[in-house]
């Protein structure tokens, strides 16, 4: 696959830095990367999200969930296992693994949950106030408006 240079915008643009990283992670191949552990994401409400990831064998001392700069790293190790175990066949997979999830704006970590093998994340999107949309009413002539104005500079 042929990779794409992004050095332009990081050059030509302020304040994309995090979506000109994420396209150019996104456009990456890693071919280290595996499935493991599988994972849903899902819209539970309008402003609400979970992520479900398949963590079977592992504990809650077993698991370690971080959110820095709008990114969700879910990290699995297992605690060393008894050595004294003689496995004829072992197909279950507690190998170490890390997921990273690229947050969007204002959303936050809700909690999280550890049931029957799934580890439940839970995701609300918080908008502040002053970036929520605002209703104008019309109600005021043109001088008022006017008069206002040149009252606040002086």
């Amino acid at each position: 696959m042929a990779t794409i240079d992004l050095s332009p915008l990081y050059r030509s643009s302020v304040g994309f830095d995090r979506m000109a990283s994420l396209l150019d992670s996104a456009l990456r191949s890693d071919t280290s990367a595996s499935g493991y552990p599988p994972y849903n994401i899902e819209r539970v409400a309008e402003n609400q999200y979970a992520i479900t990831l398949a963590v079977a064998g592992f504990e809650e001392n077993d698991l370690e969930i971080e959110v820095e700069n709008g990114v969700l790293r879910v990290q699995g190790r297992k605690a060393e296992e008894n050595a004294n175990r003689e496995y004829l066949h072992r197909g279950i997979a507690n190998r170490a693994f890390e997921r990273k999830f690229s947050l969007a704006e204002h959303i936050e970590v809700s909690g999280a949950a550890l049931k029957n093998g799934l580890l439940t994340i839970g995701l609300v999107k918080n908008i502040p106030e002053a970036k929520k949309p605002k209703r104008i009413d019309i109600s005021r002539s043109q001088e008022e408006l006017l008069e206002d104005r040149s009252k606040s500079r002086e």
